[in-house]
């Protein structure tokens, strides 16, 4: 009940479509009513002229019994000699009203259902997208993109279509009780003493139906990740010729899936025969009782028809209701992991009252700075780091690989908060500004470029949509990217593929660097941004950077140590700590770490060109 409460508080906001579609409900149910109490006078009036003239009886006032007689509904609806033309229109009246309720209603409850799905959609969307790097490490991009796609789907079936059937079956079982009551309520009691047979198994049922639909939608959402990993790596799989290995995961991971979804037809299907077993259990009885109230003239054929019409109407909502019920249940298994990254808490969080970074004009210190990956408390970490970047240094963070220099980096930003310490900008301890300000401060350049599937203009002025193209062109010739561009068969609107696809790694680079320069951060960090270039896109990303690199504060995480010779400070990493600082004369000559990378490199190129 919990999780469907949190389900509906997104439909709160239009609680006025769905109050006007119960009301409207509420009058479909009454019409079914009415279509059952008609069925008496059809029998007994209708088709029986010879029966005297006398006034309809429909039902009995429950509070005062009063008799209600056709014709307290339909004015001139008196005896036989008008009693066909009266239900006649009766009929027409009851089955249109019935039609045009049930249709307004029915576009209500789908048009509330279907906005608070998109609402609930696009809340967890921007909770997930919020989150930090620590979660999404924890959590596959497939799984992630299961749930908010095929789990919020179920969601919207069970909120929209099953929710107006479930008022829908509701008030006709409403409907269609008040008329079995009125005719005969002991009848009608022991006629309704088999629900309590049907109602709770279902609900035994509908518990393992919410278990069978997790598991289900956790086979979905394992299919997703081997679909998602497959295509995006497809020229791996290729490469190592592992095609016939990915088709067996994807088969035994449907396989897993189709158990599940068949484990659920067979729950869910289980209620329908229970109710058809217990329902002809009392049509059997209620004949055997009808037969001897008709002889003793307490009881009509009309009137025993009718009741019994409504009753097996009811029936029918009954057992749909078990089938919405599995729905729901089905719905509410599949939300569990909806409202878990609802729940998550955000590790990157503002502090009240943030304020905003308007400029850096400092430095930025790693203040004694300590740092463990949470997901891996016994791993690698960062210890007792201290490091000034003064404005407008150009420092290098060098290292061997797992030294830590993109963690390092990465704490500027607020990718990850550190564990003890702090990162000050100007003195103030990162945490103390609110996030859009401190990252509009920081332009990042990694080795892994990626892009999205737009234009190349786009790309470039992601992050500030609205752009003049001419201010897009002005950064792309800066970062040497515009003549490329230039070529490409729409020039600036042409789509660039999904990750760049359709462009070289230097020329995706050299667009990365345009929405850097386009950006105009002061404070600028170069993650290995040349490290997967041949030596002609090298050249030409140097340059490229070179110009994105004047004026700023830059701090420079580089393999090939000849690309950092310049820089004002050369910073030596090993094992989280810092073992060596200075500038490249100083340190190549130093008998430490830097020395031995820049040897062994020295040596590795010599052998390259002897080759």
């Amino acid at each position: 009940m919990r999780d469907l409460l949190r389900l509906l508080a997104f439909a709160k906001r239009y609680w006025v479509y769905l109050l006007l579609s119960v009301l409207l409900m509420a009058c479909v149910g009454a019409a079914h009513g009415m279509t059952a109490l008609l069925i008496g006078p059809i029998f007994d009036r209708v088709l029986n002229p010879a029966s005297i003239d006398a006034p309809v009886l429909l039902f009995k006032d429950p509070v005062f019994h009063h008799p209600v007689y056709l014709s307290h509904i339909v004015p001139g609806a008196l005896h036989n000699r008008s009693i066909w033309t009266m239900v006649a229109f009766a009929i027409l009246a009851v089955f249109l009203t019935k039609g045009i309720c049930d249709y307004l209603a029915n576009y209500l409850v789908n048009y509330v259902g279907c906005s608070a799905v998109t609402d609930l959609r696009n809340t967890v969307f921007d909770k997930v997208v919020r989150q930090g790097a620590q979660f999404f490490e924890a959590h596959s991009t497939g799984r992630l993109m299961s749930s908010i796609m095929n789990d919020i789907e179920k969601i919207q079936v069970a909120v929209s279509h099953i929710l107006a059937d479930l008022l829908r079956q509701t008030f006709v079982v409403l409907g269609l009780l008040f008329v079995i009551l009125n005719m005969d309520w002991k009848l009608a009691l022991v006629s309704l003493t088999v629900l309590p047979f049907v109602l709770i198994p279902t609900a035994r049922i509908g518990r393992r139906i919410r278990r069978t639909s997790r598991r289900s939608q956790d086979h979905a959402a394992e299919l997703n990740e081997i679909l998602q990993e497959t295509l995006s790596g497809h020229q791996v799989v290729k490469a190592f010729g592992t095609e016939q290995y990915e088709s067996r995961r994807f088969r035994q991971a449907a396989q897993g899936l189709l158990k599940s979804n068949l484990r659920y037809v067979r729950q869910q299907a289980l209620a329908s025969p229970l109710i058809e077993i217990f329902g002809a259990i009392t049509i059997v009885c209620l004949l055997t009782y009808a037969r001897t109230q008709i002889k003793a003239h307490t009881l009509t054929a009309g009137e025993f028809t009718s009741f019994v019409i409504a009753l097996l109407m009811m029936y029918e909502p009954v057992k749909r209701l078990t089938g919405i019920h599995n729905i729901f249940e089905q719905a509410i298994g599949a939300s569990q992991k909806v409202f878990e990254y609802l729940a998550h808490a955000e590790e990157i969080q503002e502090k009240p009252g943030a304020i905003k970074l308007e400029r850096f004009t400092g430095s930025i210190r790693f203040d004694n700075v300590g740092f463990r990956y949470p997901l891996s408390p016994n791993g690698f970490q960062l210890k007792g780091l201290d490091l000034e970047v003064k404005a407008g240094e150009v420092v290098a963070v060098v290292g061997p690989s797992g030294a830590g220099k993109t963690t390092l980096v990465n704490l500027v930003p607020r990718f990850y908060d550190v564990a003890s310490g702090a990162v000050r900008i100007d003195g103030r301890d990162v945490r103390d500004y609110d996030l859009a300000s401190l990252r509009s401060m920081v332009g990042i350049v990694a080795q892994d470029t990626f892009l999205f599937n737009d234009t190349a203009a786009n790309n470039i002025a992601y992050g500030r949509p609205g752009t003049p193209l001419r201010e897009i062109r002005d950064a792309a010739q800066s970062a040497l990217a515009d003549e490329f561009i230039g070529r490409l068969p729409d020039g600036y609107s042409t789509i660039i593929g999904e990750r760049g696809v359709k462009l070289s790694g230097g020329q995706r680079q050299r667009i990365a660097i345009a929405r850097a320069l386009l950006k105009n951060a002061p404070i600028l960090i170069l993650d290995e941004a040349t490290s997967h270039l041949d030596t002609e896109s090298e050249l030409l990303v140097q340059d490229a950077l070179a110009n994105l690199m004047t004026g700023r504060t830059v701090i420079v995480i580089a393999h090939r140590l000849s690309t950092i010779r310049r820089a004002d400070k050369i910073v030596v990493l090993e094992r989280g700590g810092i073992f060596e600082v200075g500038t490249h004369e100083e340190l190549v000559n130093g008998g430490g770490i830097y020395q031995r990378l820049h040897e062994l490199q020295f040596v590795e190129a010599g052998s390259v060109m002897d080759l």
